[in-house]
C-alpha cells in the first residue's frame, strides 16, 4: 500500500512518513500542490493525507479534481481548519476523514491503517523485526513461520506488545485478562509467561525486578548477540 504525504512543514512531513513506512507502507512526499500532482504523475498512490493550507494554494480546491482524476485514491485531510464546518465541507468534497492540527502522528497512522482496513480488508499487524502479531485473527509469526499459542499466551503478549513502554505487575494482567474468574493466582501469569519465552525466544519479554514484565521492541536484536 502506497501513501503520499502532502504536507509543507518538512519536520512533520518527515515525521508522518517515517511513523507509516515503519507501519509497512511505501510513503512519498510532496510539499505543495504543484509536487503533489507531479508526484501523482509518477506513483500510484493508495491514499494521500493532505494538508489544506500549502505555499501554492489551498487544497481544498483540488479535492474534486482529485476525486474525478483518480477515483480510485482515497484522501485523509490534515489541517488547522478544523471546525465542524470545515469537516463537514471535505467530507462533502470527496475526502474519507479528516484529522485537525495539532495532532499526535500516531493518530494519523492510525487512520490510515483504518482507512485501508475498511476499504481493503487490511489486517492490523504488530510488527517488531520478524515477529507479527495479528490481534484480529490470534495469529503470531516469527519470519512468517507461525507459532502457535495457547488463547491466554496471546492475550498476555498482545497486551505487553501493544503497550512496549509500559511495565505491567502481574495484578494488572490479571485484572486486563482475568477480570472477574475467582481463585485466580498471581502465579498463573508467570507460568504463561514462562511458556511464551520458550515459544518466542526468551528476549522479548522482560522482567522488571520487583515491579513486573515489559514487553521489549529489540527481541530479535538481543537473540542475534
Amino acid at each position: 500500500m502506497t501513501v503520499l504525504v502532502v504536507e509543507d512543514e518538512r519536520a512533520l512531513a518527515e515525521s508522518l512518513a517515517r511513523l507509516l513506512q515503519g507501519e509497512g507502507f511505501e510513503v512519498s512526499v510532496a510539499y505543495g500542490i504543484n509536487e503533489m500532482y507531479k508526484k501523482l504523475g509518477e506513483i500510484s498512490p493508495n491514499l494521500i493525507v493532505l494538508d489544506l493550507m500549502l505555499p501554492d494554494g489551498n487544497a481544498l480546491n483540488e479535492i474534486q479534481d482529485i476525486k474525478s482524476n483518480f477515483p480510485e485514491i482515497g484522501i485523509i485531510i490534515i489541517s488547522a481548519k478544523n471546525t465542524d464546518l470545515d469537516k463537514i465541507l471535505g467530507i462533502e468534497l470527496g475526502a474519507d476523514d479528516y484529522v485537525g492540527k495539532p495532532f499526535n502522528p500516531r493518530e494519523v497512522a492510525a487512520r490510515v491503517k483504518a482507512f485501508f482496513r475498511r476499504t481493503r480488508g487490511l489486517k492490523e499487524v504488530i510488527k517488531y523485526g520478524k515477529l507479527e502479531i495479528y490481534p484480529d485473527d490470534y495469529v503470531v509469526t516469527y519470519d512468517g513461520e507461525p507459532i502457535e499459542l495457547t488463547t491466554r499466551e496471546f492475550e498476555i503478549l498482545k497486551l505487553l506488545a501493544q503497550r512496549p513502554d509500559r511495565v505491567f505487575s502481574r495484578e494488572q494482567i490479571l485484572e486486563e485478562l482475568w477480570k472477574d474468574e475467582f481463585e485466580v493466582y498471581d502465579r498463573v501469569v508467570d507460568v504463561h509467561i514462562n511458556s511464551l519465552r520458550k515459544k518466542l525466544g526468551k528476549n522479548w519479554i522482560i522482567t522488571i525486578r520487583g515491579v513486573g514484565y515489559k514487553f521489549s521492541k529489540k527481541g530479535d536484536k538481543d537473540s542475534e548477540e
